[in-house]
């Protein structure tokens, strides 16, 4: 089934993007909870009425979305965490503690825009990619010392 998204969905879509979707999926939980909408024709008249209106609105959107990732280009990190005596950590690393490194520097980023592809039990260097915008991403290195 065809659906418009009505907010990002990670591994799925963006917002305002048309997608194809297993039904279940769409009608016991996209839709329920509001997080999509059928593709009718009527919905995609007004969905490209919609961006039409906000087309220089995405933009400067844009635009600042990139100003953020130049900013945060050179950015390294440095998270402490507490570790064992064989370097293992209690727990793990997070978007999180990513978000609360950035706040520290200056740059206010949603924990939900921040993924790490690996599970960080260890101290050493690892990559964070954000993904500021659907066209825009930028990826940020930071290391996991022993506190």
């Amino acid at each position: 089934m065809k659906i418009i998204l009505k907010e990002d969905i990670a591994n799925l879509g963006y917002k305002d993007d048309i997608v194809e979707v297993k039904s279940g999926y769409g009608r016991n939980y996209l839709i329920p909870t509001g997080k999509a909408v059928i593709a009718t024709p009527s919905a995609l008249k007004v969905l490209a009425e919609n961006q039409r209106q906000r087309a220089h609105k995405l933009a400067k959107i844009k635009a600042d979305a990139e100003a953020l990732a130049a900013a945060l280009k050179d950015v390294a990190l440095t998270i402490g965490a507490k570790t064992s005596s064989t370097g293992t950590i209690f727990g793990s690393v997070n978007s999180i503690q990513i978000a609360e490194a950035l706040e520290k520097l200056g740059h206010n980023i949603d924990r939900k825009v921040i993924s790490i592809k690996e599970n960080i039990k260890e101290v050493g260097n690892y990559t964070a990619t954000l993904r500021l915008h659907k066209e825009v991403s930028v990826e940020i290195p930071f290391e996991v010392v022993a506190e």
